[in-house]
């Protein structure tokens, strides 16, 4: 009798990237394999995801790694980080024997991480296919923060993370993404981003914009941290959308009004991106790469501790429309000359983002 083959998918809960990088290949995977059984493990809402994946799917809230403990958006707490991760490592086996026991419960035929490592780990223990997709992994950042020289204990724990991504049946790094040149199971593809519809006129009229006027979509990244954007001085013509949990817009939107929340237009995120002149963030996969494809500039802050931002700020300066400005810059909304001259910057031809058809068909021919 033939089996209707079952997906059980890890998607982290460290920012919004991760379910930017994997509900495009969802979506796809859906239009392949219309019969295929989906469930997403994450500590994302669910809500969350299903305004992202549109394949039907049942949600289990699992946490498959640490990421890491932040203080900001911009800044990794590296103690709690440290003791974050020799909490979840104290009795690493015993964890993936019940990770191993779970998905055997599941029925799993595959397991695809985004890029937690312990699904993986669990899959490898119970004889399942595992397959890893992201633009990083949490070994080279875990090493990169938490890796003190000569300590037995970090050492060991970063060779357990390593040997999950190294054991899996392949690691499918989208680009841009970090180099993760020590695993010899790497599979490149390219890049993935939801490209929402430009709804800009249905924009201008809700909100009664003037022509000119400029919308600046304010993201950074799905981390529980606010921009003081009530305090920045008003540039004329000039209006964020940030979101509603910021607490930083009038009751009801009004056109004079600088800040609007997010929540308050029927438009989905993708179509906001779509529709504004600009996105204000942090080096992201997700907005990085959405608002190329999308055709929008960049306007980021500077990050350079996270080892992951010099292979994003590289590609977005090859393919897109960017200018960096300083964290003291930001938090002063010190933004209005570095807009204008973004503005005026030509804008390259948008990417096609072919990567998330791309793993589709390679996790279709891995499920047939």
């Amino acid at each position: 009798m033939f089996k209707t083959p079952h997906l059980v998918v890890s998607i982290s809960g460290h920012g919004f990237g991760h379910v930017a990088q994997t509900a495009p290949v969802l979506n796809a995977l859906h239009r392949l394999m219309p019969q295929l059984r989906i469930t997403v493990r994450s500590s994302v809402a669910a809500s969350q995801l299903r305004a992202r994946i549109h394949a039907p799917f049942i949600h289990l809230p699992s946490m498959g790694d640490i990421g890491m403990v932040m203080t900001t958006a911009l800044e990794v707490n590296i103690e709690k980080s440290r003791a974050a991760y020799r909490e979840f490592h104290a009795d690493w086996d015993t964890r993936v024997e019940q990770e191993a026991c779970l998905l055997h419960e599941l029925q799993a035929d595959l397991v695809f991480s985004n890029v937690g490592y312990l699904p993986l780990a669990g899959a490898q223990k119970a004889g399942i296919p595992g397959v890893a997709l992201c633009s990083l992994n949490w070994a080279d950042i875990y090493r990169h923060y938490c890796c003190a020289p000569l300590a037995c204990q970090t050492e060991t724990i970063a060779a357990q993370i390593q040997a999950c991504y190294a054991n899996a049946d392949a690691f499918l790094r989208t680009a841009p993404g970090m180099p993760m040149s020590d695993l010899a199971n790497l599979i490149p593809v390219a890049p993935i981003a939801a490209v929402g519809s430009n709804r800009r006129d249905e924009l201008n009229l809700r909100l009664r914009l003037a022509k000119g006027e400029k919308l600046v979509l304010v993201s950074m990244g799905g981390i529980d941290s606010r921009l003081p954007v009530e305090n920045w001085p008003e540039i004329k013509g000039v209006h964020y959308l940030v979101p509603a949990a910021w607490q930083a817009c009038p009751e009801l939107n009004r056109r004079d009004e600088h800040v609007i929340s997010l929540e308050s237009l029927p438009v989905s995120f993708s179509d906001l991106m779509a529709s504004s002149d600009a996105l204000l963030c942090k080096p992201g996969y997700g907005s990085f790469v959405e608002a190329t494809c999308s055709g929008i500039p960049v306007l980021y802050v500077g990050r350079p501790d996270w080892p992951e931002s010099p292979a994003l700020i590289s590609w977005l300066q090859q393919h897109g429309t960017s200018r960096e400005i300083s964290q003291d810059a930001l938090a002063q909304g010190d933004i209005g000359c570095e807009l204008e001259q973004l503005w005026r910057m030509s804008k390259p031809e948008a990417v096609a983002p072919s990567g998330a058809l791309q793993v589709a068909a390679w996790l279709s021919k891995k499920l047939n």
